[in-house]
C-alpha cells in the first residue's frame, strides 16, 4: 500500500502524489465512487476520438474483429 501526504494549500484541500503516480496532463477528473475519491486524466474530446478514427487505414479491420462465439451462460 502506498500512502500521500494530505496538506492545506490556500483554502484547499491538497494530496501530494507519489511519482509513481504522477499524471501526464494538466488537468484531471475527481469524482466521488461510494466512500472513494476518484482521480482520473481528463479524457480528450470527441473531435480528438473522430480525428483518430478518420487517419485510420483503409483496410483497417477488413477482415473483421475474429471474435469467437458468444458465451453460454446461466440465466440468473
Amino acid at each position: 500500500m502506498t500512502y500521500a501526504r494530505v496538506f492545506q494549500s490556500g483554502n484547499s484541500q491538497a494530496v501530494r502524489l507519489p511519482k509513481e503516480f504522477r499524471f501526464n496532463a494538466e488537468q484531471v477528473e475527481i469524482f466521488r465512487q461510494g466512500n472513494d475519491v476518484v482521480l482520473r486524466e481528463r479524457p480528450v474530446s470527441a473531435v480528438t476520438i473522430l480525428d483518430a478514427l478518420v487517419r485510420m487505414p483503409a483496410g483497417f479491420m477488413a477482415g473483421g474483429r475474429g471474435d469467437g462465439p458468444p458465451q453460454e451462460r446461466e440465466t440468473f
